[in-house]
């Protein structure tokens, strides 16, 4: 995986020093004097623009590679994640996993440049005051956990996703059940003669055609990030993405997709398959279904690589690393945490009494 941390410097126009990205104003804001920048985009990225998926597997030209800035990639020897920042930047431990252990790491060719950036929206010192109150939820963590696990390590990271687009024809075949009852004789515990009801199954051919267009197929391109954790804070809403500019990115890291593009369409047809199976079993007549079979056929499919905001707070309990992520879009959290060993007995002893206390009530009535 990769980082890439402010791969452009924005000066301020008033010190001089480097203005970062604020989500709440949406401006670039210094955190010396505080002076507001505002920024266009670049015209000469114009709009985002969406590649011809199957040229892009052949071979994706040099012009659309590369962060239009100098960067150092390094990687981490404990997790494997890579990252990209400044030249300038010393001092740095992996923003996944907290390890000092970076090495240079080499390509034989630059990364697909983003298309489009979803930026922060939700501030640092809101995702701070969340996390908190996210920490007092826990009843069953340790209760040294809010003050070992410091908010103040939190990071806001731009991660990579795939989106992909495309169009579906899609004919299906199963075996669609009707159901139907028939009176079937018997006799009951006391040896009585019963006649009851038994359901079953009449089967017949069925088959259909889905004709279905997908737009903006997410396939997560980070290999740092729990992908269980990123899939609880989705989704990002890739409507607001806007083009890719450095400026959006100052101040906060960025993470270079390790998942390439040829993985990342695999898994995107995979996910279409799903949905086209899902679309095709609510075509089925009858009650029931059986050996549904999809024939899909993908046409004018493109792809984009888009950078989305989490906050990303990586801290240490005991021997362990555990993650909290927090969708710097929509402030939606998820993560993990230890469990307290005491607090486990005491609800498992808790548990007990109060099943003896019932079975005792039950005994005495």
């Amino acid at each position: 995986m990769a980082d890439i941390a402010a791969l452009e410097k924005h000066a301020c126009a008033a010190c001089g020093a480097q203005a970062v990205w604020n989500p709440s104003k949406q401006l670039l804001v210094c955190p010396f004097c505080g002076t507001s920048t505002p920024f266009t985009v670049d015209p000469a990225s114009g709009a985002l623009v969406e590649h011809d998926l199957a040229r892009a597997l052949r071979e994706l030209p040099d012009e659309s590679r590369g962060w239009l800035a100098d960067r150092r990639t390094v990687q981490c020897q404990s997790c494997k994640a890579v990252s990209v920042f400044d030249p300038e930047r010393v001092g740095q431990n992996c923003t996944f996993c907290g390890s000092p252990a970076l090495v240079d790491y080499r390509e034989i060719k630059a990364p697909i440049r983003p298309q489009g950036v979803l930026p922060f929206k939700v501030s640092e010192s809101q995702v701070r005051e969340q996390i908190r109150r996210w920490y007092a939820s826990k009843w069953l963590a340790p209760g040294s956990l809010k003050s070992r696990a410091l908010v103040d390590r939190v990071q806001g990271v731009y991660i990579p996703y795939w989106t992909f687009d495309a169009r579906a024809h899609c004919p299906w075949d199963a075996e669609a059940g009707h159901y139907y009852y028939v009176n079937v004789e018997g006799r009951d515990s006391k040896g009585n003669r019963v006649v009851r009801q038994e359901r079953r199954v009449r089967w017949e051919a069925a088959s259909g055609v889905v004709d279905h267009t997908f737009d903006d197929e997410l396939v997560p391109g980070t290999t740092g990030v729990d992908l269980n954790l990123l899939r609880q804070v989705e989704p990002f809403p890739t409507q607001d993405v806007v083009p890719y500019d450095t400026a959006f990115l100052s101040g906060h890291v960025v993470e270079q997709y390790q998942v390439a593009l040829t993985e990342a369409t695999g898994d995107s047809e995979a996910q279409m398959r799903a949905t086209l199976e899902q679309l095709a079993a609510r075509q089925i007549p009858g009650d029931t279904y059986r050996n549904l079979v999809i024939h899909p056929v993908f046409s004018g499919r493109t792809f984009k690589h888009v950078l989305v905001p989490i906050w990303l707070l990586v801290y240490m309990f005991g021997a362990r690393n555990f993650q909290v992520v927090v969708n710097g879009y929509t402030g939606r959290i998820a993560g993990r945490y230890p469990y307290s060993p005491w607090k486990i007995a005491l609800l498992i002893l808790l548990a007990i009494v109060v099943f003896v206390i019932f079975v005792l009530a039950n005994e005495g009535a």
